[in-house]
């Protein structure tokens, strides 16, 4: 009998690696390290340091888990499919806001609705996979929340207290809940969810190729 893994169990080492690059890239901010690598200005700048890159990495650990212990999409086709879609969804409907001659508060609002729908349409391909990022980017995503809003009090001068250009000022709490719980709880799981099934998707469906792929004759002893 094949043994079914949990999400928590799945999620358990990838969200302890996750919060020690958290950790890390708090600490490189706070000590001015190279910008390359913490880059201190408001959303991160695509600093090198950061738990953006380990959403494809997980995602695809967390697919090649899931589909050898029998728990795979019902159609790898179909999974790759919608992840694609809901990429596009996000990125369509976002591109859509931002046209938009909206405040910056009503846009972050906005954008993060739009990745929510666009996560809708990818969980749909593999909701195990779904389930199984979701549960991940909780566990990512709720220590950083809670260190925005213990910077935006302490204000640090990093990245995780500053908001986009032409943000208006206003309370600590309601900041941090426009530019930190906001967007941590539900753009940046949305983003998990979206990426981590599009990669996800695609490890499983390159690898089932290379499983079904006819042996040259020969090849076998």
């Amino acid at each position: 009998m094949t043994h079914q893994p949990s999400s928590r169990s799945l999620i358990l080492v990838p969200a302890v690696i996750t919060l020690a690059v958290t950790l890390v890239r708090l600490i490189g901010e706070l000590n001015r390290w190279s910008p390359v690598l913490f880059n201190r200005e408001g959303g991160g700048g695509g600093a090198l340091v950061g738990i953006v890159w380990l959403v494809p990495v997980f995602g695809v650990y967390f697919a090649l888990k899931l589909d050898r212990a029998g728990l795979g999409p019902a159609s790898r086709g179909r999974a790759l499919g919608l992840a694609v879609a809901g990429l596009a969804t996000s990125i369509v409907l976002s591109g859509a806001v931002f046209r938009l001659q909206l405040s910056p508060v009503v846009l972050i609002v906005l954008a993060n609705l739009a990745i929510a729908l666009g996560a809708v349409v990818a969980y749909r391909g593999w909701p195990a996979l779904g389930r199984v990022d979701l549960a991940y980017g909780l566990a990512a995503r709720i220590p950083v929340a809670v260190l925005m809003l213990i910077a935006m009090n302490a204000d640090w001068g990093t990245h995780y207290e500053l908001g986009p250009p032409g943000f208006p000022p206003m309370g600590v709490f309601a900041k941090w809940l426009c530019i930190g719980l906001l967007p941590q709880l539900v753009l940046w799981i949305g983003f998990t969810v979206i990426v981590g099934g599009l990669f996800g998707s695609l490890a499983v469906l390159v690898a089932g190729r290379r499983a079904t792929a006819p042996v040259p004759s020969g090849a076998a002893a």
